[in-house]
């Protein structure tokens, strides 16, 4: 019996030997397997951005009220496609479109004062022109006549002496001379008197023509008038319609509408509100926004990332795919911009549209777990005592 129990105690014995030489053989074995991954396997990091979203590519633009004014129409609609220039809000105008209604009326009326004028000019110049060439032709003709008694008076003169002559040599008798002599100042007084008549006609037709040429300066100043308040009441016109055109607020851009204000009929606008955006047509990207020591130096154009988008959990809708077309270089409001291009894939069930925020995964570098344990015990050993560690940089195989 003795002998038996011992036979069973050292095959035990030499049974756990075995399986302790088994155990340690395996744990060599994993323990080297580990080693090799842990220096030589190769794992991704990642850097996460504070937050991103998805924008066009072209920028959005506000809606803004021009001017202050009560609301009387708004065609303001969430999703609503618009084109540019369309009028979404209209703002009261009463007092502008009376004003303007008073100035195109100016301008209107003022045209048929004009064409009167300028026939009545024309019908003043024409006969100035007329009267001219009678006047001409009258003096032209009393000049003539003028001439011919010039002539007479200067022969009957003449023979007036050659009859004294003849008188003194007493070949001509006195009743022959007194007719003579009464002939010549016949002749002189026609000649004075028509060259008085000449003189007399020259003065009033120059003081007619100088009415008449007054007459056309006086209604080239009325035109003259007329046509610079047209011109002002133009400007007026021209200048109550922008004033007029403000009040209707206008899509600045083909698009849709991303965003409206709750607006009401009899509601007021200041100037400067924002009573909406427009949306443009474009390709979707992803803007996201980095602390700069993730993004400066580690985050590249070409590098691959993932957009998790909220409100569309990851694990049920999966995440998108991405890669980075540009970073920013300048610090703004404490992070870094980086723009990433959308990957297309039609296996994705998420609604991707303007607006939509999540966060954004870029894989920075590959190294080994090693490498990774030490980055995270130095950053750690390198923070001021005091301060919690906290770690931005994720790992995945």
């Amino acid at each position: 019996m003795a002998s038996a129990f011992s036979r069973s105690e050292r095959f035990l014995e030499a049974d756990n030997s075995r399986r302790s030489y088994f155990g340690l053989l395996l744990g060599t074995v994993l323990l080297v397997l580990w080693a090799v991954w842990f220096f030589f396997a190769r794992v991704s990091v990642y850097e996460v951005s504070d937050k991103a979203e998805l924008e066009v590519d072209q920028a959005v633009h506000p809606i803004a009220a021009a001017v202050s004014g009560r609301i009387v129409a708004s065609r303001l609609l969430l999703g609503k496609h618009v084109e540019a220039g369309d009028v979404l809000v209209e703002l009261e105008a009463g007092s502008q479109q009376f004003q303007l209604g008073e100035q195109q009326s100016q301008v209107a009326g003022s045209l048929p004062q004009i064409s009167a004028i300028e026939a009545q000019i024309a019908s003043e110049r024409q006969a100035y022109e007329n009267e001219k060439t009678a006047a001409e032709q009258a003096l032209e003709e009393s000049r003539a006549h003028s001439r011919e008694a010039e002539s007479a008076s200067q022969f009957a003169q003449s023979e007036a002496d050659r009859m004294r002559k003849g008188f003194a040599a007493g070949v001509t008798s006195e009743a022959e001379l007194n007719r003579s002599l009464a002939n010549a100042q016949e002749r002189r007084a026609a000649a004075d008197g028509l060259r008085y008549a000449i003189a007399r006609l020259e003065s009033e037709q120059h003081t007619r023509l100088n009415e008449r040429n007054a007459q056309i300066q006086k209604l080239t100043s009325d035109l003259n008038k007329i046509k610079s308040e047209r011109t002002t009441a133009s400007v007026a016109v021209q200048r109550l319609r922008e004033e007029v055109d403000r009040r209707n607020i206008r899509a600045p851009i083909d698009g849709t509408l991303g965003e409206v204000a709750p607006l009401r009929v009899g509601g007021f606008v200041r100037v400067g509100d924002q009573v909406g955006s427009v949306v443009p047509e474009g390709k979707l990207r992803v803007v996201a926004n980095f602390a700069p020591p993730a993004a400066l130096g580690r985050i590249l154009p070409g590098q691959t990332a993932r957009l998790r988008l909220e409100g569309f959990p990851w694990g049920q809708y999966g995440s998108v795919g991405a890669t980075v077309t540009s970073v920013a270089s300048e610090i703004r409001d404490g992070t870094i911009r980086v723009e990433l291009a959308l990957k297309t894939d039609d296996r994705s069930r998420i609604p991707l549209q303007h607006g939509l925020p999540g966060s954004v995964e870029v894989q920075v570098e590959n190294i080994s777990p090693a490498s990774l344990v030490l980055r995270i015990a130095g950053s750690s050993l390198a923070k001021p005592k005091g301060n919690s560690p906290s770690v931005d940089t994720g790992a995945q195989q």
